[in-house]
């Protein structure tokens, strides 16, 4: 069974655009392959997250983003919840969803629900709701957010991302042994799958 680990951010629209791609790339190989999704926060507390209606966000989406996502036929916009959300509260989410066994489920709905849908992922609400819309007990679900139950586990995340493998931008792949940083296309992902694999 090869090991796929990706680490990414909720609020990072080539890590959902990634997210899209290694599906594709999959296709026929699925039992062959374990996927983990590994949480990386592009900016955690306290430094100041970034607002949709200025020019960075405005600019590096028109320029890369749009452009990328039409080209892959992927449905995506430029939320306007603003500032951005912190991503800690959903990430301790994600790792009560990984305990139940649908960690890549919540995944893909973290994406959908900010990127298509528009929704404030850092409202514990919000993350309860769309808990509950991939099959995650609600009320087990917001207390372990109220009571940060998972806080310590998303920081050995955390720590073993940025100490251990050194990612410092996001989508990044581990393949097998192979880290690939960035957005891949697809044939590309899926030869260098195939190669590790084969190995």
């Amino acid at each position: 069974m090869l090991q796929i680990k990706v680490y990414s951010d909720y609020v990072c629209p080539y890590c959902f655009l990634g997210e899209q791609v290694l599906e594709k790339a999959l296709a026929g190989m699925e039992e062959q392959v374990q996927v983990e999704w590994m949480p990386f926060e592009l900016r955690p507390e306290p430094t100041p997250t970034l607002k949709p209606e200025e020019d960075y966000l405005q600019t590096t989406w028109k320029q890369s983003v749009y452009p990328m996502a039409e080209q892959l036929g992927i449905a995506i916009v430029l939320p306007k919840v603003s500032p951005q959300p912190y991503t800690h509260l959903s990430f301790e989410g994600y790792q009560f969803a990984k305990e139940q066994g649908k960690g890549a489920a919540y995944t893909h709905r973290m994406f959908t629900a900010f990127f298509q849908e528009e929704q404030d992922i850092g409202d514990v609400e919000v993350l309860t709701r769309l808990a509950e819309e991939v099959g995650l007990e609600g009320e087990d679900f917001r207390q372990a957010l109220q009571t940060r139950r998972y806080k310590e586990v998303h920081q050995q995340a955390l720590r073993h991302a940025t100490q251990e493998m050194g990612v410092r931008a996001v989508p990044t792949f581990l393949v097998g042994n192979k880290v690939v940083r960035g957005l891949l296309r697809e044939e590309d992902l899926r030869k260098l799958i195939k190669q590790e694999l084969e190995a």
